[in-house]
């Protein structure tokens, strides 16, 4: 890989694109150092997920754009992108970041509110009399 090549990452309403290129293992977000961005160490391991999966967190450097949702969102989209990405640079990684579930874009989004009801489910408390 001489170049550089990008993936897409989305979950609930953030979406982020990823940009790996050779390089001594830098990860950085909207211009900041990942641990900066992601400040609690949990989201800090949703980045590095993939890399460590498959044993390439020294061998290249990730930039990272990343738009919409909260930290949290954005931290998985992070996830799926490079886990895409990887993908693309060696496909014999599939087995190992498919078993560890990196491959999937999480469907669970936050359901509409309806009309006639508090929240999404939640209804107005009935009264008989």
């Amino acid at each position: 890989m001489e170049k550089q090549l990008n993936g897409i990452g989305r979950r609930k309403a953030a979406v982020t694109r990823v940009f790996v290129t050779k390089g001594s293992g830098n990860i950085t977000i909207n211009d900041k150092d990942y641990k900066t961005y992601f400040p609690l160490v949990y989201l800090q391991n949703q980045v590095e997920r993939p890399l460590k999966t498959v044993d390439v967190a020294d061998k290249f450097d990730v930039k990272i754009n990343a738009t919409g949702g909260g930290v949290k969102g954005q931290a998985e989209a992070a996830m799926l992108g490079i886990a895409r990405v990887l993908l693309e640079i060696n496909p014999e990684f599939r087995p190992a970041l498919k078993a560890a579930g990196l491959l999937k874009r999480d469907p669970r989004s936050v359901e509409r509110k309806k009309f006639g009801h508090k929240k999404a489910r939640r209804s107005y408390q009935f009264s008989k009399r």
